[in-house]
């Protein structure tokens, strides 16, 4: 399939809904292993060096006690990813075959020994770390069974929903979001419903009507530190915000964050700051007295949770991606994928990589 922005019928089949009823991970879970010579092959990418991907051939793995093989119907691109496509000094090249990938789901193609509960055939969200691939192996733990007819990445969904409880919002407070693309938009629709005053600030024009659609009470163009600062002072009577929440994962944006949140707030930091220090004004936190909360998880259980609650918010129709999973690519064109996600051409709000 050509890249480019998602045709409805596959939209469709990416994200379907019934009709009839309605950050990141970077833990380690599974760990690699040799593939028997002689197998049934499987394609994965792999990173060959800074903007360069390769697709690679390997025998199909087979799962071991405990284990599911996951044919993958395609994977989630997180913005995460894009520090290693620009090639820090940290990185060594190649990268494992499918790695990077982190948000997929697919079709569970066989079970391991010991494996109840799951069935061959059935679609499922999982969480893995070498999605970027046409198959996967990963502990039958870490499975969140699909409902029929429901297909999206419950990773990135499960992202929000945990932020958004580690948050602590509730109905009349003020919050305002920095960074408005896929998770700042999910976030902005469930601190809307909670009952809560959003104030989002974001770049693009396109973000910001997004944030509007998703219920943001207001929205300001991110282009003047203080002209955003005395606005949001004049939208709030000189309080500032109960809650600010951090989505960007740049220095600029925490420095705004940390001006925003009122006396006794709470300063959220869910961007994901991964190239280099950050130097933060202490001395105003500290006068301020407010809170901090990195709300990063690590563990897989919370994950999982934050998961499950994903299906359940979908399929219930409480949050709706249909907006949100704008464009497609193939396993071969992951090079254009990445390159979207960091570059966000018009009407982009978040790829996804078909792998089967």
């Amino acid at each position: 399939m050509a890249a480019g922005i998602v045709p409805k019928p596959i939209l469709k089949m990416i994200m379907q809904r019934m009709t009839d009823t309605g950050g990141p991970m970077n833990v380690s879970l599974t760990p690699a292993r040799e593939r028997p010579a002689g197998a049934r092959q499987m394609r994965a990418a792999r990173l060959i060096g800074p903007g360069r991907i390769e697709i690679v051939s390997l025998p199909l793995p087979e799962p071991s006690q405990g284990e599911v093989r996951i044919a993958i119907e395609a994977c989630g691109v997180c913005a995460s990813n894009l520090g290693p496509w620009a090639g820090p000094e940290w990185m060594s090249y190649p990268t494992e075959a499918g790695g990077m990938g982190h948000e997929g789901w697919g079709t569970v193609e066989a079970l391991g020994a010991g494996v109840t509960g799951l069935a061959e055939g059935q679609r499922v969200a999982f969480l893995g770390q070498r999605s970027y691939a046409s198959h996967e192996i990963v502990p039958a733990a870490h499975v969140v069974p699909l409902p029929e007819g429901i297909a999206f990445p419950a990773e990135p969904v499960a992202c929000a929903l945990n932020i958004f409880r580690r948050s602590g919002i509730g109905r009349g407070d003020k919050v305002a979001i920095i960074g408005v693309g896929f998770l700042g938009a999910l976030l902005t629709r469930l601190a809307a419903d909670a009952g809560a005053e959003v104030i989002a600030i974001s770049r693009r024009d396109e973000s910001l009507a997004m944030a509007r659609r998703m219920g943001a009470a207001r929205t300001i163009a991110m282009l003047d530190h203080q002209e955003i600062i005395d606005e949001v002072r004049d939208l709030t009577n000189g309080y500032f915000c109960d809650v600010v929440i951090e989505a960007v994962g740049k220095q600029w944006p925490l420095d705004l964050a940390g001006e925003l949140v009122a006396e006794g707030g709470r300063l959220v930091i869910a961007g994901y700051h991964q190239d280099g220090p950050r130097q933060v004004n202490m001395q105003q936190w500290n006068w301020r007295g407010i809170d901090v909360v990195n709300a990063h998880e690590r563990r897989p259980e919370t994950y999982l949770r934050g998961m499950r609650e994903a299906v359940e918010a979908v399929q219930k129709g409480r949050l709706d991606l249909a907006g949100l999973l704008t464009h497609s690519f193939p396993l071969d064109r992951l090079d254009a994928a990445l390159d979207a996600t960091r570059d966000k051409p018009e009407g982009f709000v978040k790829a996804v990589v078909t792998c089967s």
